[in-house]
Order: structure tokens, then sequence, then C-alpha cells
């Protein structure tokens, strides 16, 4: 509760929060513990029963790492200048000949394109053996030096830099993204098909034309029929087309997972003439492309995924205004969709070919073509790894955003190739990505051009046509089959559903909140869990300790002056809904926190308290404090200081409360800063200074009430914490969790009102 200190009570002893153990703090930053898990293979019990509670957790995002938006990253922009449009002239784009490879004089109209990091594995020697395909491997920094396979062409770090390709400035050495040289080569050598893959799949029967489309420019490809997906629900933008394919508790990596709860069969179904899908999306048996979260939550300790699609199930094109995800490992392109096949650069590994998929979706449409979702084509072995959360920290929270900005993005450009780097732009500006894609987008299109690569011409994008109603003879019936789904970890059911419903439901709400959490335990044993725990749930998970660790991402900072932390890391996050600070001995019971009013000011202003009024006369610490706010309040703008002044205070006091939770609507932010440049080198403590700044920004009467209703004890005994836990209240103190038992300990408690995170256990 915020007590006025009053300046004339007997001397107390030191308050309780100044007691607070000062040797193992650190703080945080954005982290990208993807390295640090890999490094720290003894943590990964744990941290894959933390994992599982990220499970449904991340769906949303970055959980370390400052949030790169889906940006992805919207938290960056702020501090970089506007993106600018690069002007190309592609007319006069010199040839580039392949005069310094091995294979100058080789072509092949049929290439398979795959990133090797590691000697040839079985699948990749499956793929040299498919007959009428190229195989043509793409190393990196990670590439054994000797990395050989007959039949394959491979081109080294070196020699990709050989070329003469503008991308190759761009690329990370130890990325899959490399493939973008792989692919100029590809046409650069006579590609008419380019499939996408990966080392890790094997194609079923051992011939892709059983089930891709590989001609279609002749008579038989243009009659064809293909059962499309109909746009007849109302703003529907996205479909799983893992339902189609008998699956419906399956999702695929880069689906927003707002739409994961949709678990229904299309009403109906259209059709479209064939001779356009010029980008073919295949199904994986085994291990499907599926994100962290899925991975994580969905499946029995270390039982691999053996997941089976309808092989029989037809297969189905979607509509302009309709988008699926894409990924770079079973996907087939033709010629007109080459420039489709660019990975961005700027983004995390994870989220690279998804931002690329709906990119090129959008721009397909101009050019009148769709994409076509195939049955199962390949067959992928689980290895029963952890995917990294961090990786896909350019997904889930921004992706839903992205799709409905690409479905009402339009273009009066002339040509493809404009209206390509067009998009780019645009996409920079809205923080999908950053400028430096932007650049590289740039470059694509002049080695596309240098390559001899003819742009596609344009049609007429027709999304109100296609939405127009359909007519009942127009109609086409598919019921998916529903598959066993006996590979879940969870079975299939309502309940299940509604658990996971719920998850979107919290992350919806806390999607666009940063959550700033003061780690005052040992981060190397606490971060990576706290970051596991509640980044699945906030926009990102900011971690501040008095030890700094680059490594995860932690931030420096002081316990007592946590506050003068805050303005940078809302100058980062400024485009969010706000901000809500946690100190590490104070439980957040999120599932209970939907009804707090995200605009208002949340402060646990009157929580039952033992403490009393504090004379601040009779102690030294205090007298010094109170003359310091006396300072600053006499500095304060008007608004600020009538309403200090009205909430109660007089010069003989000082409030003072427990801060280790509150909230900052993004409204309130500028006024935040403005009092902590007017503390500036006082040494005003951190419980002293919020509850001043609160009272300045806004009546008590108009904050939130919620947080009034947290468990708050004083003086409560160190042993045996968790017994204070309870469920039903919006946030508990203390309780203390500094190592990874007391972690389990907590989510077996949390998991009453998070059931998912039961998983974890």
């Amino acid at each position: 509760m915020m007590v006025n200190q009053d300046h004339s009570s007997p001397k107390p002893s030191k308050p309780h929060f100044l007691k607070h153990k000062a040797a193992h703090y650190s703080e945080t930053k954005n982290l990208d513990f993807s390295t640090w898990v890999s490094e720290n293979s003894v943590k990964l019990t744990v941290i894959s029963l933390l994992t599982l509670t990220v499970a449904a957790l991340f769906y949303f995002r970055t959980s370390s790492v400052p949030s790169s938006l889906l940006c992805f990253q919207n938290s960056h922009q702020s501090q970089i200048k506007k993106p600018e449009l690069p002007k190309i002239d592609l007319d006069s784009v010199q040839p580039i000949l392949d005069k310094s490879s091995p294979f100058s004089s080789f072509h092949s109209e049929q290439w398979i394109v795959v990133s090797v990091s590691d000697y040839p594995s079985s699948s990749l020697q499956s793929l040299v053996r498919l007959k009428g395909w190229q195989v043509l491997a793409i190393g990196n920094s990670r590439t054994p030096k000797d990395w050989s396979l007959k039949g394959a062409i491979f081109l080294s770090l070196e020699q990709q830099a050989s070329l003469g390709f503008r991308v190759v400035d761009f690329l990370p050495y130890d990325s899959y993204v490399r493939k973008s040289v792989g692919y100029l080569f590809a046409i650069q050598h006579g590609a008419k098909r380019i499939f996408d893959a990966d080392d890790r799949g094997e194609v079923i029967g051992g011939d892709l034309g059983k089930h891709f489309d590989l001609e279609l420019d002749g008579a038989t490809a243009k009659k064809q029929r293909i059962l499309q997906y109909s746009l007849e629900i109302e703003n529907k933008t996205v479909v799983n087309p893992y339902i189609h394919f008998g699956q419906r508790s399956v999702w695929p990596r880069g689906l927003p997972l707002e739409s994961v709860g949709f678990v229904n069969h299309e009403e109906f179904y259209t059709e479209v003439s064939g001779g356009r899908q010029y980008i073919q999306q295949g199904i994986s048996n085994g291990l499907p492309d599926v994100d962290s979260v899925f991975y994580s939550t969905r499946k029995t300790g270390s039982e691999a995924f053996d997941i089976i699609f309808d092989e029989h199930a037809p297969k189905v094109a979607l509509p302009q205004g309709l988008m699926v995800p894409i990924n770079s490992f079973n996907t087939l392109f033709h010629y007109n969709a080459f420039w489709s096949l660019m990975l961005p650069v700027s983004v995390s590994t994870m989220a690279s070919d998804v931002l690329r998929g709906y990119w090129a979706q959008r721009l397909l449409w101009e050019i009148g073509s769709f994409v076509v979702m195939y049955p199962p084509t390949l067959h992928r072995d689980d290895n029963v790894e952890a995917y990294p959360f961090s990786d896909e920290k350019d997904l889930h929270v921004n992706v839903g955003r992205l799709i409905r900005f690409l479905v009402s993005w339009k273009s009066e450009k002339q040509r493809l190739f404009e209206k390509i780097l067009e998009l780019s732009h645009s996409m920079a500006l809205e923080g999908f990505w950053s400028e430096n894609d932007v650049k590289f987008t740039a470059a694509w299109l002049q080695d596309l051009a240098a390559v001899g690569y003819q742009q596609p011409s344009l049609m007429a994008v027709q999304l109100d046509l296609q939405k127009a109603a359909v007519k009942h003879g127009d109609k086409k019936e598919f019921v998916p089959r529903k598959l066993p789904s006996v590979h879940l970890g969870a079975e299939e059911s309502g309940t299940v559903n509604y658990e996971i419903g719920n998850l979107i439901r919290w992350r919806k709400n806390f999607g666009n909140v940063v959550l700033i959490m003061f780690v005052t335990g040992p981060v190397q044993q606490t971060a990576l869990e706290w970051r596991l725990l509640y980044g699945r749930i906030f926009k990102t998970v900011v971690i501040l300790s008095t030890q700094a660790d680059a490594d995860l991402a932690v931030e420096h900072g002081q316990l007592d002056q946590a506050y003068k932390y805050l303005p940078r890391i809302f100058e980062r996050f400024n485009s969010t809904e706000g901000f809500l600070f946690l100190q590490d001995n104070t439980i957040l019971n999120y599932w209970n926190l939907l009804q707090a009013d995200k605009s208002k000011l949340w402060i646990a202003n009157k929580v039952p308290t033992s403490r009393n009024m504090i004379n601040g006369k009779d102690s030294s610490w205090f007298v010094k404090q109170a003359d310091m706010v006396k300072k600053v309040v006499s500095t304060m703008p008007v608004h600020l200081q009538v309403n200090y002044k009205e909430n109660g205070p007089t010069d003989q006091t000082i409030a003072l409360c427990g801060s280790e939770v509150f909230y900052v609507p993004q409204r309130f932010v500028q006024d935040f800063v403005d009092l902590v440049d007017l503390v500036g080198d006082l040494d005003i403590h951190h419980k002293i200074a919020v509850p001043m700044f609160f009272m300045a920004m806004d009546l008590p009467q108009n904050f939130d009430t919620l947080l009034n209703k947290m468990v708050y004890k004083t003086g409560a005994a160190s042993t045996n914490l968790l017994k204070l836990y309870s469920a039903q209240v919006p946030a508990v103190h203390p309780l203390v969790v500094s190592t990874e038992s007391d972690f389990i300990k907590l989510i077996r408690l949390m998991a009453a009102g998070d059931p998912l995170l039961m998983e974890l256990v």
C-alpha cells in the first residue's frame, strides 16, 4: 500500500526493501538464447520443461531478444532513419557470366537447391539419385572443408564469392539464406524449375514428378481444374492447410497463433484452372514444418514425431486475398516465380522463408498466379532436437499484422520488378524487416537481370472479384479426413483447444506490451527460464540485473535505481501499448490481468501491508530522501506538480509503496521519462521514486485497481514462500525463485491457472 512516511514517528529499523541481496543480480536486454542453449546442454532438461511452458508461449514472438518484430521487430525503428527506396536501372545492368567455376558450361532445367552444414546425409544422397534433377549444395562457414558428394555441385564460400553476384555482400556466413546464391547460379545455368529443399527430407516414391505439376505450359495443364479455398468468410486472410490434409490439430510454422484454434474444415471450396501455380508447396510426413510452440508442447518426452497426412486429399489452391505459410525445404518454384526465391537477411533464420513466402504470395497476384498446396511429397525424420525459440523471434506477434498489410497493399508501378522493390521498401517502413533487406532486394533484382532472367508480365489483381458471392453451382465439397493424432503429447480434445484458446487470448491482450524484469537471482540459472515463462505472453521480455551478460542478453542496472533504466527501454519499443515492470521476487498470474485497463496506470497502492507510517525526521536516510523528493516536486511542470500535491503528500511526508510490479501505458511514458530527467543524478530510491511518479502522472482514483488484489506480504519468512502462492490473484509477493528446481515447483503451481504449463513437468 502507498504509505506516507511522516517525519515525526519513532526511528524505524532500515526498511525491508533495502536489505535485498546484491551479489548475483543481472540485467537483461533482449536475448538471443539459442546460442546459449546450444552451449549449455546440461540445462536442456529443464529448458525443455520450460520450453513447453514457452511452448504455448512463444506463440508469439521473441522471448528474449528484443522482439524484432515479428520484426518481424518494430522495436528498433525509432533508432534508425527512414529507409530509402533504392534507384536502380535494370536496363543498364551488365551480364554476369560464370567464368570462375568448374561448371561454367553445364546447363540443366531442373535443380534442387540445398544448404549444407555437415557431411552429406542419407536424405541428400537420395536426392542426388532423383532422375532429371541436379542437386546444388550451398556451403556456409560451418560446412566441412572437404565436403563432397558425387553427382552434386558444391559451392563453397570462396566459390560463391567468386561468382560476382551482388547479393553475396549481404549474406551471413553461417546461415541457410546463402541459398540465394544457389538460386542465381541455377538460373544462370538454365533452370526452368527449382525445388527448394533441405538435407533432411526424402522424396516419397523417389519421383518429384509424381507429386508436383512440373509442366504448366501444355493444354492439359491449363485445362485441369484445381480445388480452391473459398473467401466466403469475412476478413479471412490465412488458412491452416494441414486441416485439409487430415491433421486439424497440427499447424505450420508461420501460421498466426490466433488462427491455431480454428480447426473446422472448409464449408465449401471453389475451383480454378491450372497452369499458373508457379509456387507449389508440398506437405511433409514425419516431422512437418511446425513452429517451436507446437514442437515443444505437443509431444511426450523424447518421443519423435511421426505425423502422417492424407495422401489422397486433393491439392488445393489459394485465391487472391488468402495466404498460407510457405517454407524453404519442400517447395517447387517455376521460372515465372524465380524472382520470389530471395531469402531476406535482416530477420531471424526461422522467419526468413516464412516472410519470403507471404511477400511472394502478394506479388504472385500481380502476375495472375497463385500457390497450390500438395499432398505429402516428402518424409522428414524428427531428430528430437528442440527448436530454438529465439530463431522465431520475428514470427508469432507480427505475422498476422504482416498478412493484413500485404492483403491491403496496392501498387501503381508498371513492371513487376518495380513492384517487388516497392513492396520490400514498404515492408521496411512498416518494420517487418530492415533497410538492409531493401538494399538486398535491389541487389537481387540486379543479379536476376544480370543472369538473364526475364520478369513476367503483369495482370490485374482481382481481390474484389474473388470475394464476390459464390453461386451454388460453383461450390465444391470436400470433407477432410481426421487422421489419428496419437503423436500428440496432449489428447486432441475440446479441453486442449480451450487451453490453447486461452493462451491465444492472453497473447492477443498482452502481445504489444513489453515486460521489463529485474532479476536479482543468478541470471545464469534463471534468465532463460523467465523469458520462456513470460515471453509467450508479452511482446518481449527485457531483463535487467546488476551483472550484465551479453550471452544472455541481460542488461546492466541497479535495483534501487531501476526506474532510471526504463526510459532507454521505452525509446526502443516506442510503438507498444505499454510497459510492465516486474521484480523477480514477484510472480505474475497473467491470466488474471485480462480485465485490467491497459490505458491506465497500474500499481499496488492499496494492498494490505504491515508497514506503518515512518517518520523521516528520525532517520537520516528518510530525511535525505524527503529532501530530494521535495526538490524534484518543486521543479515539476504544472500538470505534474498539481497532481502530486492534490494526492496528499506534504512537505513533511513522502510516499512509500511496493514497487515490485507496476504498469505504465504509452500515454504516460513521456511523463515518466520527464520525471526521470527531473530526478537526474539525485539518489532517490526506486520504491520512493515510483510512487512519486505515479502520484504526479495521475490521481490515484484513476489508477486501475486490479493489482490491489495481489498477495503482498511484508516480512515473510524466506523459507517455504511457495505456500504464499495463489493462482486466483493477479500477482504474489514475495516468492523467490533462484534455481531450476524452484522453477519446476513454481510451474506446477501456476498450472492451476495455465494448465498447458503442466506439460513442462
